[in-house]
């Protein structure tokens, strides 16, 4: 049935947003509005490349190529590149103290510019290959259409639902997420408390950042068969957008961005439509978007507002 099929590319699909989101949960919780995520899902995307062209020309024949080693060596050099690029935007916000929302666009702007420059020089030539070992799941077509709904997925889709998971407990159940919860709330409370805000913040950022690299390397290697695009970035800011969605919750992201995928490829599932009408459904994400934002807006909860040192630096001397 095409609701089966529909319903399997959405999360395929939304799953790119899943890790950019949780990504950017883990930061901003921290109090850091890191707007450079789409940059990074870029560069992790493109370490992620460069991983595995490595490491498939490093083979007499591709088909000597090893699942496992394919999928670390690939995770290893896209989390390394986006640590890089999140290290840079810590430096610089925290550090240095500069504004946290023209540092994060100067990132995404650099990052972009960044991978769209240096991608030409990877070998893609057996990405085919290295994309169907990264997607490949033994249960596929042995369980039914719904069964394909499930387990059809490659490793990086189960591996974006353990990490919302795994963050969901630690934000929630931890010290550590607790402390964390602490510096993006009142940083000032949090530092005379005996929390470090600098580390809290640094490691926040590093970590969200790699997580959400991860998402541009999924892109590319599962979602789009080892073929390199340029509107990665796209996928950054709509994984931004489902942060607020989600109300900075893990758990809801996992669900929201299932919901966010398919209402993105919508538009290719309905006949009779012009590409210029296809493409409106891209924007659907958006406006649902806001339309949450003002729901919570006027409700004015205080578990669905963003932390409320969202975006402003820490003056320790001010304290």
């Amino acid at each position: 049935m095409m609701f089966f099929v529909f319903l399997t590319s959405a999360i395929s699909m939304g799953v790119t947003f899943l890790y950019g989101c949780v990504g950017e949960i883990i930061t901003e919780k921290s109090g850091h509005l890191n707007l450079g995520i789409p940059g990074i899902m870029c560069v992790g995307g493109f370490g992620g490349c460069l991983g595995v062209s490595i490491y498939m020309q490093s083979l007499s024949s591709p088909d000597n190529a090893n699942w496992f080693l394919l999928i670390i060596i690939s995770m290893f050099f896209s989390v390394l590149f986006s640590a890089m690029f999140g290290a840079l935007y810590c430096f610089l916000t925290v550090t240095l103290r500069a504004n946290q929302n023209v540092t994060g666009l100067a990132i995404t702007t650099f990052g972009v510019g960044f991978t769209n420059y240096f991608v030409k020089n990877i070998n893609m030539a057996n990405f085919t290959k290295a994309s169907a070992l990264i997607s490949y799941s033994p249960l596929k077509g042995k369980l039914g259409e719904f069964g394909d709904i499930f387990v059809s997925h490659g490793f990086f889709i189960y591996f974006a639902i353990v990490i919302a998971i795994v963050a969901a407990l630690v934000l929630n159940k931890t010290r550590v997420g607790l402390n964390l919860r602490a510096v993006g709330e009142n940083p000032a409370t949090a530092d005379a408390a005996g929390i470090s805000v600098t580390k809290y913040r640094y490691i926040a950022t590093i970590i969200g950042s790699m997580i959400a690299g991860l998402g541009g390397l999924f892109y590319i290697m599962d979602r789009l068969g080892g073929h390199w695009e340029y509107v990665l970035d796209i996928m950054g800011w709509l994984a931004i957008a489902l942060v607020i969605f989600t109300l900075w919750k893990p758990i809801i992201s996992i669900f929201g961005s299932i919901l966010f995928g398919g209402l993105y490829i919508a538009g290719s599932y309905i006949t009779g439509l012009s590409i210029h009408q296809k493409e409106l459904f891209g924007l659907l994400p958006y406006v649902i978007t806001v339309i949450v934002l003002i729901i919570t807006s006027v409700l004015d909860s205080k578990e669905n507002q963003p932390p409320a040192a969202l975006g402003l630096n820490y003056f320790r001397e001010d304290r």
